[in-house]
C-alpha cells in the first residue's frame, strides 16, 4: 500500500488514467492541468520546479484508487480520495522533503491532509469553491448590447493585463507575465470577449480544451468599472455554447462560495452545483515531527 510519485506526466496518465476517467467531473482540474503539462512540458506553468504527480495503489497489481498533482510552488491538488489516503499522502510528501504552503481539494480529504501535515489546527480555509455543471444553457434575455467574438493575437496584451487583474481579485499575488498563458488560449481558440457595438471589449471568458469529454470555463473577468451590466453573463453563456459546439459532453466551472452574485448568475445560465472544494493555507507551519515508520518510500 503506497503512494507513487513521478515527474513524468505520461507515466501518471498511464497509471492513473482509468481512475481519473471513472470520476472525470470531480477530477476535472487534474485532467486539465495534466493535459497542459502533456502539451507544453513539465514547466508549463513557468515554474522553476517541474510538475509533480502521484497515485495510490493497494498493491502493485491493484487498480489506482486516488491521484494528485502539484505544480510547485502551488499547493498540491487532491483528486477524490478517502481521508486515510490523504493522510498517507501528507506523510509521503513530508518524507520526500516537499515544502508546502497549503493544499486544495474536496473538503474531507483536504482537511485530513492539512491535519496530518500540521499536527492539527495549523491551517485555515482560505477559499471555499463550488463546482458547477451545465445543464440546459439558458442565456439571459435580452442580452446586453454587443456581441461575442474569439480573441486574436492582437488582443493578447490587453487580455494578459486582465488575467493579471483577475488573479489579483482571487488572491493570487504574483509578478507572473500572463502573456504565454493568453497566447496558448488564443492559439487553442478558447478565449472569448464580449464587446460593445462599437468594438470595445468589456468582458472576457475562456474555456479549457476538451479532455475526457469535458471543458471547464475559467476565468470569467469583467473590469470593475464595467460590472453589473450583464456582460459577464453574456460572455459566460457564449463560451459555454462554444464548448458544447466544440464537442464537450460536460461543461464545468468553479465559483467562490463567498460570492453570491456569481453563484446566482451561473445558476440562471443553467449551471447546477455538484460538489464543494476548499483551498487550505498552512499557518506558519513547515514540518511537524511525526512518526514516519509506516511510510513506504518505494
Amino acid at each position: 500500500m503506497t503512494w507513487y510519485l513521478t515527474e513524468d506526466v505520461e507515466e501518471f496518465r498511464r497509471a492513473a488514467g482509468d481512475c481519473l476517467a471513472r470520476d472525470s467531473v470531480l477530477c476535472t482540474a487534474l485532467l486539465t492541468v495534466s493535459e497542459m503539462v502533456r502539451r507544453h512540458g513539465p514547466h508549463a506553468y513557468e515554474d522553476a520546479e517541474p510538475a509533480r504527480f502521484g497515485w495510490w495503489r493497494e498493491s502493485d497489481d491493484a487498480p489506482v484508487d486516488a491521484a494528485f498533482l502539484q505544480t510547485p510552488p502551488r499547493p498540491p491538488l487532491l483528486g477524490p480520495m478517502r481521508e486515510p489516503l490523504a493522510r498517507a499522502l501528507a506523510r509521503k510528501l513530508r518524507a520526500a522533503g516537499v515544502p508546502l504552503s497549503g493544499v486544495k481539494g474536496g473538503d474531507g480529504s483536504t482537511q485530513a491532509f492539512a491535519d496530518e501535515w500540521t499536527g492539527g489546527g495549523g491551517w485555515t480555509a482560505a477559499t471555499r469553491l463550488r463546482l458547477f455543471r451545465l445543464g440546459e444553457l439558458t442565456p439571459q434575455q435580452p442580452p446586453p448590447p454587443g456581441r461575442t467574438r474569439q480573441a486574436t493575437a492582437d488582443d493578447m496584451p490587453a487580455a494578459a493585463a486582465w488575467m493579471k487583474r483577475f488573479a489579483a481579485d482571487i488572491g493570487e499575488t504574483s509578478d507572473a507575465d500572463y502573456t504565454q498563458n493568453i497566447s496558448r488560449r488564443v492559439a487553442d481558440g478558447c478565449l472569448y470577449f464580449w464587446e460593445t457595438d462599437d468594438g470595445q471589449p468589456v468582458s472576457m471568458a475562456a474555456r479549457s480544451p476538451i479532455v475526457a469529454g469535458q471543458s471547464r470555463v475559467s476565468p470569467v473577468y469583467t473590469p470593475a468599472g464595467l460590472r453589473g451590466r450583464g456582460y459577464a453573463g453574456a460572455v459566460t453563456a457564449a463560451v459555454s455554447r462554444a464548448a458544447l459546439e466544440a464537442g464537450a459532453e460536460q461543461v464545468l466551472l468553479f465559483a467562490d462560495q463567498a460570492n453570491p452574485t456569481s453563484n446566482a448568475l451561473y445558476q440562471r445560465l443553467g449551471y447546477r452545483p455538484l460538489a464543494d472544494f476548499v483551498d487550505v493555507d498552512f499557518v506558519d507551519v513547515d514540518f511537524v515531527d511525526v512518526d514516519l515508520v509506516d511510510v513506504d518510500l518505494g
